[in-house]
């Protein structure tokens, strides 16, 4: 704004000046020049009778006595009046040349005023242009990015120009949708962290609590009917229902379990896999031995979820296996009872699904939805299979 008031005064005060130069303004009147004029027209009026006017620069001329001089009044003119010998003979006209110089003067303001306005237009347009890019702009695209922070839009970035005077601001601005971004982030982080323990832990508590359940029951088998294990049981039940529902919740919620790899070999998972085996009925087995990446937290889940399947629904003798096919390390599990249909089985991992031979059985639909998961985050595959009984095959990379 400052160069701009100094440039506008500077344009006005150069046509100032322009305006008051007198170089091109006529010469004024030479009154020498004008007592030559007479003193040769008085000269020659005694010799010839007659009034002849001398060549000059300032183009004289005579008006008879009686004549009107209206025009040269108007136009400003010089007149003397000629005497001769005691008349008056008329009346010289020096031509004046004030009207010229108004029109002059007039034509040269005009010119001067038209090149001024012109100047000033020509730098206003470009003020306005340098401030519709240093300002208008720049604050529309603040306008615009705080409209989308406000609706949430933390992704789209706020492109800076360090060379305008919002340069520094919108760089202010940036910083603070990181920040917002960031922080949203991980409250995102906090609330999934939160939701996966609460998931982990009651699927977790799920399998030692049946493991009670079963204790309890055999204890009962043994004592005959007795109120406290039937109330044991009973709790359990109860306990089992709850951690059902709030596993469930947060499921529906959850995007991912975390799964953390690391080395274990197959002697480890052998032992992991006899522990599952509370109520002893795994046959003797052995695996192979290699080293395997794995979760060993996880791989204990997706015992305890296959293994606890196989008390329920087959109650029979279960059949665990080791091989190596095409670098990649195949434990089978199999039980021995009755299968679900060949339709069914690509339902099995499905979420909350469960197969029609279910009825009367608790649970949740969960178990095999998680094994596969946990599986498919450790890049092991998973197939479920109708041969004497049902045969789970999981796959894990050597």
């Amino acid at each position: 704004m400052k160069w701009l008031c100094m440039l506008c005064g500077m344009i006005l005060i150069v046509g100032i000046l322009l305006s008051f130069r007198n170089d091109n303004f006529p010469y004024e009147l030479d009154m020498l020049e004008v007592n030559r004029i007479i003193r040769y027209i008085e000269n020659n009026w005694y010799e010839t009778n007659t009034i002849q006017l001398p060549y000059s620069p300032f183009m004289p001329t005579f008006v008879e006595e009686g004549a009107s001089l209206h025009v040269h009044i108007q136009n400003r003119d010089t007149m003397i009046p000629l005497n001769i010998g005691g008349y008056n003979m008329g009346t010289i006209v020096f031509h004046s040349e004030v009207a010229d110089t108004f029109i002059l003067m007039r034509e040269r303001f005009a010119m001067i005023f038209y090149i001024q306005v012109a100047l000033l237009a020509i730098v206003m347009v470009i003020f306005a242009v340098y401030q519709k890019h240093t300002i208008i702009t720049p604050f529309k695209k603040l306008e615009s990015f705080a409209a989308k922070v406000a609706a949430g839009d933390l992704e789209s970035s706020l492109e800076m120009d360090r060379k305008n005077r919002f340069g520094a601001f919108t760089e202010s601005f940036d910083i603070m949708r990181e920040q917002l971004a960031a922080a949203r982030e991980n409250e995102r982080q906090a609330n999934i962290s939160k939701k996966e323990l609460v998931a982990s832990l009651s699927h977790d508590i799920k399998t030692p609590a049946a493991s009670i359940k079963v204790m309890a029951e055999l204890h009962q088998a043994k004592r005959g009917d007795c109120n406290e294990m039937q109330v044991i049981i009973s709790k359990i039940d109860q306990i089992d229902l709850l951690i059902t529902n709030m596993f469930s919740a947060t499921l529906e919620e959850l995007t991912q379990l975390k799964v953390s790899m690391s080395e274990a070999s197959t002697v480890e998972l052998a032992e992991d896999i006899r522990a599952a085996d509370y109520k002893r009925k795994v046959r003797p087995f052995s695996l192979p031995e290699c080293v395997l990446m794995v979760d060993r937290l996880r791989f204990k889940q997706i015992m305890d979820n296959i293994i606890g399947n196989a008390y329920k629904y087959a109650d029979t003798e279960i059949e665990v296996a080791g091989s190596f096919e095409d670098n990649s390390f195949v434990l089978t599990v199999r039980d021995f009872g009755p299968s679900v249909s060949d339709e069914e089985l690509s339902l099995l991992c499905e979420k909350f699904y469960r197969a029609s031979n279910t009825d009367g059985k608790t649970g949740a639909g969960l178990g095999l939805y998680l094994t596969a998961y946990f599986l498919d985050k450790m890049g092991a595959s998973f197939t479920i299979t109708n041969v004497n009984g049902l045969c789970v095959i999981m796959r894990f990379p050597i």
